[in-house]
């Protein structure tokens, strides 16, 4: 199939050039735009969408597909996330045209074992998270979670060496009120192994995709692949540093940090693992300070480091923690900073607003408080969330009166024009439902009268029942076939009619003629002719009545004509009767 779409044009401008890459969900091409003098290239991204599937799957892949060009002009503003140019459905297949990066994915930098000479220097981790988290950073700040982070969806750009993140096919809204259950057989093989175990059960956090992060640093750094690592039995945590591991201790702590088995012992956020990223003093050792065991939780003292012991371990992180908070004097792991807390209120006002409750949303994002970093994202939200419920609500009573008029097609026709992570979406789909339902029960009643009319022969009658069928029918495939169908066998056959007409008018039966031409239908091509014909052996038949009516009175005495009234009748040869006509269709 891949192969097969090189040199196609989509949309009579978009020419498919080489592939880039097959997955489960879809596969994407680098194409040319045929219409720009400079033919720019672009990534083209077929979502993939099989004949034999059932109508649900369809609708459901449409969904997604709404979901990501939805997303991706949300987030496609940011400059490490590539721009939406168009989308399209084409053919039944869904495509997106996006900005193409010149670059190379990460999964080439990273070292293949762990002898290999390319593994990464502290300092570049560093890079790397500092760059990666501020594109995650701005993603959760929008009210979603990527998903799939893992080697092949980070591109190194070529122009500045920055990574670009790519592949929203995955990326889900932070609601909590929504579980979305991994199948193990839907995951790419590529990401296994970069999917925090909360995923797979549909308790997807902001911080899964910090896990996922965590992993390809932790690969960068021992050569080893995810489903490499070992696991400890007891904890089901990561084992991965040993002796020979050149890493400061702050940033194994910092990465066992990012990769906790359970979500809850994690970063929260980020926003929180970036901002601490950024105040560490890698250059300096940590001072020698005594900490008592009662100031490190029991969740902190478990092992993930094989250099030392347990004790040891936890200490190393509470030394980080320390350093900091000695450091700054405002900052605490275990304490919600101004900043962390100003994010986590948000991401709950955009949960609250998805899930309906646009008062308790706003009140909750007014409450971030003014010197916020994320006070005028705040803001904005809020007057977006006014505006954008009067549309949706608007839209939604809109489609309800539709049902209830039984006007199914405005149905469909509104529904889309509510954004998907809405909470009206969601009102609205169940109606979306309802009205499907009626236009296949209607599609199958109009189908079955259609038939009966093409049967008898009567295929205007038949046209005008499939005429009726909305478009959004399932049917509408076989509908347009049998329209073309239809319609060619009643021209066919309208000119069957003006050929018998002619023939029944060069023996003399204009009334036979006559009738032939009326059944010739307005729409016929050969209508305009029919007409001619009708008008003119209407005439002739006038003129033989007639005369016939002449030769009547020239029979008849003057004394009988003037007592008895003449009955104008017209005499009909057996050749003028209409004779039934078998024609195959």
């Amino acid at each position: 199939m891949t192969n097969q779409m090189i040199g196609q044009v989509l949309q009579d401008r978009y020419q498919i050039v080489q592939p880039l890459s097959a997955g489960v969900f879809a596969q994407t091409f680098i194409a040319v735009d045929m219409y720009h003098p400079e033919k720019p290239r672009y990534v083209v991204k077929q979502l993939k969408v099989n004949h034999y599937q059932s109508t649900s799957y369809f609708d459901h892949r449409r969904l997604r597909f709404l979901k990501e060009t939805e997303t991706l002009k949300h987030l496609g503003r940011h400059p490490q996330i590539p721009e939406l140019i168009t989308c399209f459905e084409e053919n039944e297949r869904f495509y997106l045209v996006q900005q193409f990066i010149p670059g190379e994915s990460l999964a080439a930098e990273l070292p293949h074992d762990p002898e290999s000479h390319g593994k990464w220097s502290q300092v570049d981790i560093i890079k790397f998270l500092e760059d990666a988290l501020s594109i995650l950073e701005f993603i959760h700040s929008q009210g979603f979670i990527h998903c799939d982070i893992k080697p092949e969806n980070l591109i190194r750009r070529a122009i500045d060496a920055r990574l670009v993140l790519i592949d929203f096919g995955s990326i889900r809204p932070v609601d909590f009120s929504i579980d979305t259950e991994f199948s193990i057989d839907q995951i790419p093989v590529t990401s296994l192994g970069y999917i925090p175990p909360e995923q797979f059960i549909g308790q997807t956090q902001p911080n899964s995709d910090l896990y996922s992060l965590g992993i390809i640093a932790i690969q960068a750094i021992t050569g080893l692949s995810p489903l490499e690592l070992e696991i400890d039995a007891e904890t089901n945590e990561i084992i991965w540093c040993d002796h020979d591991t050149s890493i400061n201790d702050y940033l194994v702590a910092f990465l066992n940090q990012m990769i906790r088995y359970q979500h809850q012992e994690r970063f929260q956020s980020a926003n929180e693992a970036l901002w601490l990223l950024k105040h560490i003093e890698w250059d300096n050792n940590p001072a020698e300070i005594q900490i008592a065991e009662s100031q490190l939780s029991d969740k902190t003292i478990e092992t993930t480091d094989q250099k030392s012991q347990p004790l040891l371990a936890g200490l190393r992180l509470g030394l980080l923690i320390n350093s900091v908070l000695l450091g700054l004097g405002v900052y605490s792991l275990f304490n919600n900073s101004q900043a962390y807390s100003a994010t986590e209120i948000l991401y709950k006002a955009i949960a609250r607003y998805q899930s309906g409750d646009l008062q308790k949303a706003i009140n909750l994002a007014r409450s971030i408080p003014l010197n916020s970093n994320v006070y005028p994202e705040a803001q904005a939200s809020i007057e977006e969330w006014q505006n954008q419920w009067q549309k949706d609500a608007k839209h939604y009573v809109l489609t309800e009166k539709a049902l209830k008029e039984r006007r199914w097609r405005d149905v469909l026709y509104h529904a889309p024009k509510v954004p998907i992570n809405s909470y009206w979406q969601s009102k609205i789909q169940p109606l979306v439902a309802q009205a499907k339902l009626n236009i296949e029960a209607q599609t199958q009643s109009l189908l079955a009268k259609a038939y009966a009319k093409a049967e008898e022969r009567d295929f205007s009658t038949a046209l005008y029942y499939l005429q009726q069928i909305p478009e959004e029918s399932s049917a509408g495939a076989m509908v347009k076939q049998k329209l073309a169908e239809y319609n060619q066998k009643r021209q066919v056959r309208s000119g069957y009619y003006l050929y018998q007409a002619h023939n029944q008018a060069s023996i003399g039966n204009f009334f036979g003629a006559i009738k032939l031409l009326e059944r010739v239908p307005k729409d016929a091509e050969v209508y305009a002719q029919a007409r001619v014909k009708l008008e003119e052996y209407s005439h002739k038949l006038r003129l033989r009545n007639q005369q016939q009516e002449l030769a009547i009175l020239k029979t008849v005495p003057l004394a009988e004509r003037q007592n008895t009234p003449i009955q104008r009748r017209v005499s009909l040869q057996p050749e003028d009767y209409l004779q039934e006509v078998n024609i195959r269709n």
